[in-house]
């Protein structure tokens, strides 16, 4: 069967009634597995949790594991009654250090649930207002600014190694043990360039502590009024977000995939789970489990060359 033909397949997969589904599916309560409590893959789990519910008839158990959740996620029973809500870290973590698990290998995609752009700011001080300025003054001043992230291999940092790769710049790295003490460092200017997530970059952006430059999304997002993209504003084909990802063990059956892809689909376009989320600076994708397949191998290619280019390794 053709990619076309296979997309135009699950598009009208995802468009038929529930019913036309997993007959017998579920029979029992079904378990989301994802990370530590209050984190924001905890949060769409529990979205995710209350909007299936009631069309699925079972209910849905929140089972947080911390940084276990994706080897769990892997070694689940592949029935459908077991899947891993989690960031992109799935399928990054692996070109970092040695993992238990293969995103391709040991997962099968249900839907990129949700994506947050990433911030190109600066200090106030930075004599920079634009992404081309910015990058005439990091070449006319080699290592001399210094970019700051919450944790070595998060995006934030890789973000920051694919626009010094891709503007051909030399910023030095300065990594802190979370994004509090990596904002602080900001606020100070002992750095001066740091890719937050939009969420978290929001209060700071309004109390007028840091300048933003661009947003990191391929298109311009409502999310970030008025920024420019980065890919527009000096770097064609630049893009980087944090994503939240749903997934079930691998070979399991494709009605139940289908089945859980429309009713997860289904809850996140709900319009006030929208509005909820793009309050914490979050988009909604909810796309197909093939339109995942897709981002998550391109992701993958992009990230693993950034990684290995830069020699990054995640403890």
């Amino acid at each position: 069967m053709s990619t076309r033909m296979t997309l135009t397949v699950a598009l009208l997969c995802s468009s038929l009634p529930a019913s036309a589904f997993a007959q017998d599916y579920p029979a029992k309560p079904i378990r989301i597995i994802t990370a530590e409590a209050g984190g924001g893959a905890d949060l769409l789990s529990r979205i995710v949790a209350q909007g299936i519910t009631t069309p699925l008839g079972q209910p849905v158990i929140v089972d947080n594991r911390g940084p276990i959740a994706i080897e769990m996620g892997a070694r689940a029973q592949a029935d459908g009654y077991s899947f891993l809500v989690y960031p992109n870290t799935v399928w990054i973590l692996p070109f970092m250090r040695k993992t238990a698990w293969d995103a391709v290998r040991d997962f099968s995609p249900i839907t990129m649930a949700t994506r947050a752009p990433n911030i190109l700011v600066v200090h106030p001080s930075v004599a920079a207002t634009s992404v081309r300025e910015l990058i005439a003054l990091a070449k006319a001043k080699p290592g001399a600014l210094n970019y700051a992230d919450a944790s070595v291999g998060s995006i934030p940092h890789l973000t920051a190694e694919l626009f010094k790769s891709m503007a051909g710049v030399n910023m030095v790295h300065i990594p802190y043990k979370g994004s509090g003490p990596a904002f602080n460092a900001l606020f100070s200017g002992e750095v001066q360039v740091m890719f937050p997530n939009s969420g978290s970059a929001a209060p700071h952006l309004k109390a007028g502590r840091l300048r933003a430059l661009a947003v990191t999304t391929l298109e311009p997002t409502p999310i970030a009024p008025g920024l420019p993209t980065v890919a527009a504003a000096g770097l064609p084909g630049f893009e980087s977000a944090v994503t939240q990802a749903v997934f079930a063990p691998a070979k399991t059956p494709q009605t139940i995939i289908r089945r859980l892809n429309y009713e997860i689909v289904a809850a996140l376009r709900k319009p006030e789970v929208r509005e909820r989320l793009f309050a914490l600076g979050l988009e909604i994708v909810a796309n197909t489990p093939e339109e995942f397949a897709t981002n998550m191998n391109t992701d993958m290619t992009k990230w693993r060359k950034v990684i290995n280019d830069a020699g990054i390794r995640a403890d």
